[in-house]
């Protein structure tokens, strides 16, 4: 397609890569994502300023030990599952259909998923809406706050890092952000092993970007309870 940029691109990539498996090329590239995040206009003091402990702790850790911690946080248990509709469908039937129509809406726009990938992966949407106009990516991070609230908090509630992200890209959806006050030292090892008997999640995804115009939105339904998710014209 042709891409629709704005002030909202870089940053909703930035955030993309950030959330994403902390492979070395990802991690070498911390400094210019954490200047994209930094000049963004979009994105108020504040936010930006509880981005730079994860930033810095990327940049300077060990590698292995950047990748453990997000298999633990994100692979390991349901709660913080970057998939999105396992938090609204689970393992319902429901869930394969929001997926058919989530992955159609991505390729009738030209945004390919790597084979075996999946359409719910939050970093892929972040990568949709770095690709529409800025009305249309406030309007996909709006339809789907419900699901990144809680999954922020839960990370805040963790102790983690990660939860700077998406306080962040509720700001660039002109939404609320996280209730802070829930912000808690990370967890005891043995809270971490009980985490580990969750069923695990998916893992880590990529995308790309194609050139076929944007005919059709998400719609994630505004309610918790909803049972449906996909695209429409």
């Amino acid at each position: 397609m042709t891409t629709e940029t704005g002030p909202h691109t870089l940053p909703l990539r930035a955030l993309a890569a950030l959330l994403g498996y902390p492979a070395r090329d990802m991690v070498a590239a911390v400094v210019p994502i954490h200047d994209v995040l930094m000049s963004s206009r979009l994105l108020a003091q504040p936010q930006k300023e509880r981005l730079i402990p994860l930033c810095t702790r990327l940049a300077t850790s060990d590698l292995l030990d950047a990748e453990e911690n997000w298999v633990n946080l994100f692979e390991r248990g349901r709660r913080t599952s970057l998939h999105l509709f396992e938090h609204l469908h689970g393992e319902s039937r429901d869930r394969g259909s929001a997926m058919v129509d989530l992955l159609q809406t991505y390729e009738t726009a030209g945004l390919y998923l790597q084979d075996g990938e999946l359409p719910d992966y939050l970093p892929a949407l972040l990568e949709f809406c770095s690709c529409v106009d800025m009305k249309t990516a406030q309007t996909l991070i709006a339809d789907c706050a419900h699901l990144l609230r809680p999954l922020g908090e839960t990370l805040l509630a963790k102790g983690s890092d990660y939860a700077a992200i998406f306080e962040a890209i509720l700001q660039l959806g002109r939404q609320d952000g996280l209730d802070w006050t829930r912000a808690a030292p990370p967890p005891e090892l043995e809270d971490i092993d009980k985490e580990w008997q969750e069923e695990p999640a998916f893992g880590h995804q990529n995308t790309r970007c194609g050139n076929e115009p944007v005919t059709q939105t998400i719609q994630f339904m505004s309610q918790p309870a909803a049972r449906r998710s996909g695209a429409s014209s």
